[in-house]
């Protein structure tokens, strides 16, 4: 992917301090993002279809083994369970919805129960299908092609100069040959990482050039949510006018891209999220996230209809590319939603809801400590 701007380029806006220097980066890359996809969206939502007791050491995540917070938990969701949930996503406006499981990999028997719901998606919704599962194989990745999956999401995390801060258990390579195994399968990948993770501008700007050479249909920009008891509990969240800051550049690093916040964008950045859409975004994660509550979808409709933008949905079972989609342009209008009325708030459907669906549970016996990384052990 063509970057618009150097990479020193970018250090030199990412030291940009004054808001109105910002601002103006704002309004450069919103010209970027309009002359791209127009007025058109791509609005997401998710369910966390199997949560905790994850053996890996990623610094952010409650769900660790390594973690001393108490872990969120629930077994794996059945497929019809899936569908509930993708129904409410829909009847919210979203224009897909992502599957998500914890770890790096299922087991063939919960593998089974993603393939199945997926298929259920695509049979009885007009919603494009996405799923984060972990590490795939080839293999897998065309069993999940063949069950109507048109998007897989498996994130880099960070600048791979920084990487092993972030985890020691779960290689950069074996990222890097699922989202390999994703393009041959035919799909589209969905790649991005998680901010304010202790990474210095510079690394900011490495992970957006390298996400540049990975070439993502869709970057997802997450905004690290400090857990207590995290390898990263202790960090302060990011100051909202760096987050649009930096949404803006990765917006001029990687213009044909399709952007969204998900999560960590209530707790970062507040009031300035209209500004945040302004900086480069698509869409939003719309609903509740993997382990905390989100917006209600009417304000998250709303906020980009103020910005004459159209969250109407395609009544075409996700099977056609919409004017968000880099295959090309539609002719004519989107078409209105199939949905009568939207709901506006999550309470009137069944959405993934971490706040009751979750069973917290406290860790027993002492927590093994953070793996060192292999240089520092060297040293």
């Amino acid at each position: 992917m063509a970057s618009l701007i150097s990479f020193d380029e970018a250090l030199e806006l990412g030291a940009l301090t004054e808001r109105d220097d910002i601002t103006a980066l704002v309004e450069r890359a919103w010209a970027v993002r309009t002359e791209r996809f127009g007025n058109s969206t791509d609005m997401c939502s998710l369910v966390n279809a199997k949560s905790g007791g994850c053996a890996e050491d990623c610094g952010f995540c409650a769900q660790s083994r390594y973690a001393e917070a108490d872990t969120p938990m629930h077994a794996m969701m059945e497929p019809d369970q899936i569908l509930e949930h993708a129904k409410a996503a829909e009847a919210a406006g979203a224009h897909r919805f992502c599957m998500v499981t914890q770890g790096q990999g299922l087991s063939k028997r919960d593998f089974e129960k993603v393939v199945e719901g997926a298929r259920l998606v695509s049979q009885q919704t007009n919603l494009k299908r996405c799923v984060s599962i972990g590490h795939i194989s080839a293999d897998r990745a065309r069993k999940l092609a063949d069950a109507g999956i048109q998007r897989v999401h498996h994130n880099v995390e960070t600048a791979r100069s920084y990487y092993d801060e972030v985890t020691t258990t779960v290689r950069y390579e074996g990222r890097m040959r699922t989202i390999d195994a994703v393009k041959d399968a035919g799909l589209e990948t969905c790649v991005g990482g998680i901010l304010n993770l202790g990474e210095s501008p510079r690394q900011r700007v490495e992970m957006a050039f390298e996400l540049a050479e990975i070439n993502p249909t869709s970057v997802p920009i997450n905004l690290l949510n400090p857990r207590t008891g995290t390898k990263f509990g202790d960090r302060d969240p990011m100051d909202p006018w760096e987050v649009v800051k930096w949404v803006a550049i990765f917006r001029l690093i990687l213009p044909d891209a399709l952007f969204r916040l998900c999560g960590g964008r209530v707790e970062n950045i507040g009031d300035l999220q209209p500004l945040a859409v302004k900086a480069g975004l698509n869409g939003v994660m719309m609903g509740n996230f993997l382990t905390t509550l989100g917006v209600d979808p009417g304000d998250d409709r709303e906020m980009f209809e103020e910005l004459g933008l159209n969250v109407a949905r395609q009544p075409d079972n996700g099977a056609n590319p919409r004017p968000d989609n880099r295959d090309g342009w539609l002719g004519g209008e989107t078409p209105e939603t199939p949905i009568d009325e939207l709901i506006a708030t999550q309470a009137e459907a069944n959405f993934w809801d971490p706040s009751t669906q979750l069973r917290v549970v406290k860790k027993k016996g002492k927590v093994p400590a953070y793996p060192k990384r292999q240089d520092a052990e060297a040293a």
